[in-house]
């Protein structure tokens, strides 16, 4: 399956911003089960454009420098990707979730994507007792590695409830713990907390996931968005294993990667300073369609989005 994603996010200001760099991490990474097609960015007013260096995480980076006057900013990225990922099967002879931790413990490889890398609370997802309480549960270190992220990610998505207004992008991993509500930001924190928790390399894998409308209603332009989930490592033969808990689904071909991190700050689509004064408005657009179907007219994209 190829995917055309349309991604639009824009700014407007209260009062003029004399200057703004940002870094833009919206490029999809290449990963297991999907490639990278094609991909082009486009910013208005133009600004300049250049790579830059991922310090944290699995990400491509681009460094957007604005240095006159704008009361408004909007970028736009835009990619195909080739998606061929088949939903995860438990088999007898995966390890156990103590062999896991085990294996991870005594890796020597010291790359990006290594498993010692996501073994450690990280700034957004410190330790936190009654998360990993809650969550071993399901974690008997005996038990097949794959079965137990499946059951964790389906109890998250079964007692926790989806509430766009309970939280907001710094909302802890704790306090959404506490009201048992959030978007997907918080559901995969939560799980995060308690896989590190039980001394396994969890990641916070960020990008997209496609929307499929009820039976006889039409897909909503703009209506997808930005999405977050978690990828467990099941050992050197496995590798990264996807897990969802907002759906409580595993991250199969309607999951496209766009970046992955210890955890949100790492790879936030769009981070970075503005030098100005008055109020910032942001509204997103997100379109995840297949090849066969075509891109709206950009004038028809009026339903903004967030992460979750």
């Amino acid at each position: 399956m190829i995917y055309d994603i349309r991604h639009v996010t824009r700014f407007d200001y209260g009062n003029a911003v004399k200057f703004a760099r940002c870094n833009l991490r919206l490029k999809p990474i290449d990963w297991a089960g999907q490639r990278l097609v094609d991909y082009r960015l486009a910013i208005d007013p133009t600004g300049s454009t250049t790579p830059a260096h991922a310090e944290a995480g699995l990400a491509h980076v681009t460094r957007l420098v604005v240095d006159q006057p704008v009361r408004s900013l909007t970028i736009e990225s835009i990619a195909s990707v080739a998606v061929d990922r088949l939903v995860p099967v438990p088999a007898a002879d995966d390890p156990t979730l103590g062999e896991v931790a085990r294996m991870a413990r005594d890796s020597r490889d010291l790359s990006a994507g290594c498993p010692a890398s996501y073994l450690y609370p990280s700034p957004r997802i410190p330790l936190d007792r009654a998360i990993a309480d809650w969550c071993a549960r399901d974690l008997d270190p005996a038990r097949n590695s794959l079965e137990a992220g499946i059951a964790l990610a389906r109890r998250i998505q079964t007692e926790f409830a989806f509430d766009a207004e309970a939280t907001l992008v710094d909302t802890s991993p704790a306090d959404a713990f506490h009201q048992r509500r959030g978007v997907c930001q918080d559901f995969a924190q939560i799980m995060i907390t308690g896989l590190r928790a039980a001394g396994l390399p969890a990641a916070y894998a960020s990008g997209y996931i496609r929307t499929i409308p009820p039976p006889g209603e039409q897909r909503l332009v703009g209506a997808d968005a930005t999405h977050a989930w978690v990828l467990l490592w099941c050992g050197p033969q496995r590798g990264w294993v996807g897990l969802d808990p907002t759906n409580g689904i595993w991250m199969a071909e309607d999951h496209i990667v766009v970046a992955v991190g210890r955890d949100y700050a790492e790879i936030a689509p769009v981070d970075g300073v503005v030098l100005g004064s008055g109020a910032q408005k942001m509204e997103v657009s997100v379109d995840v369609s297949p090849r066969a179907q075509t891109w709206p007219d950009a004038g028809d994209c009026h339903c903004p989005t967030g992460s979750g």
